[in-house]
């Protein structure tokens, strides 16, 4: 059985109080499941904040961080801030986390940038110190990168025995671990270049290595595989009656051809019917059904969400 489709949407949360709750009361008011914010040093909001913000002005709109870098915040930090989200939004949040990816943080912010390697082993210890602080009772971990003695980590989380994990990757050994230990996983371009574009742009969009990289999480997934919802980021998402002409214009960003764009799961382009067609086409031949659009495309695909949120 195909997962009902739902629809997320990101932003970089405004610049005040009234253009946050603004964007957050318009994606309640269309039907999206979810409004993320991503977690970078550049200028954009912080996202707990902002997310608590969004919680208050808003009664059935999950809440999320796609993604936190690992490496920005020790997990014990991390475990205070997202179940305090969760209390907040009275268990709508959704807890996005990734190892850490754009070499621009780690530069100008002075954080060390160990190899992706080291950062995903990483990543895993963190996830056990999270599922042990949002557990009943006092915790207490040795690992290689972190130590808890005896920690009862407050508040608990709503959602139990913790918010939705949300692990997203692009190569074989993040979206392995993904597969093991995630709720959602959320299936990306490789960023191992450390930049938004290079590994990014190119043939890692195209629907063949999307094919490739679902099953690898099917392979490391196992038995859990079926309880597992499938993810995925729309870069490009675009209502037109000129679906031709746009692709023509945007394979060349991707370094891909027209006919690899308008396959790629990572563009959304045509009329409402093709975008219907293609995210069908996609659930039933890659089980993507949790979908990612920017926030500003937003109004063009409501049809769309009328048509097949929940479906």
């Amino acid at each position: 059985m195909a997962r009902p489709f739902r629809f997320g949407s990101f932003t970089l949360g405004g610049t005040s109080i009234g253009e946050l709750t603004e964007l957050a009361r318009k994606a309640e008011d269309l039907g999206f499941s979810t409004l993320t914010l991503p977690d970078h040093f550049d200028g954009q909001l912080a996202a707990a904040p902002a997310l608590a913000a969004v919680a208050g002005v808003t009664t059935t709109l999950r809440i999320g961080t796609l993604v936190y870098a690992n490496d920005y915040r020790h997990p014990v930090v991390l475990a205070k801030e997202a179940a305090t989200l969760d209390v907040l939004s009275e268990g709508r949040f959704e807890l996005g986390l990734g190892a850490g990816w754009m070499t621009a943080d780690y530069e100008q912010s002075g954080i060390a940038q160990d190899g992706p390697g080291t950062r995903i082993e990483r990543l895993d210890e963190a996830i056990d110190v999270l599922d042990g602080l949002f557990a009943d009772g006092p915790f207490t971990y040795e690992g290689e990168h972190y130590r808890i003695g005896g920690l009862d980590g407050l508040p608990k989380p709503v959602q139990r025995p913790r918010p939705p994990l949300m692990l997203a990757g692009g190569g074989r050994r993040m979206l392995g671990l993904a597969a093991r230990r995630a709720d959602i996983v959320g299936i990306n371009v490789n960023l191992s270049s450390g930049r938004p574009e290079g590994d990014a742009w190119g043939a890692d969009t195209t629907r063949d290595r999307f094919l490739l990289k679902a099953e690898w999480v099917r392979e490391a997934a196992g038995r859990r595989f079926d309880d597992i919802e499938l993810h995925c980021q729309n870069y490009i998402a675009m209502i037109t009656d000129d679906r031709e002409g746009v692709l023509e214009e945007t394979a060349p960003i991707f370094d891909i051809t027209p006919d690899e764009a308008a396959a790629s799961p990572q563009l959304l382009i045509g009329s409402v019917d093709e975008v219907v067609d293609q995210l069908e086409e996609r659930r039933e031949l890659l089980g993507i059904s949790y979908v990612h659009i920017p926030l500003d495309s937003a109004d063009d695909f409501a049809p769309v969400l009328a048509r097949l949120a929940g479906t």
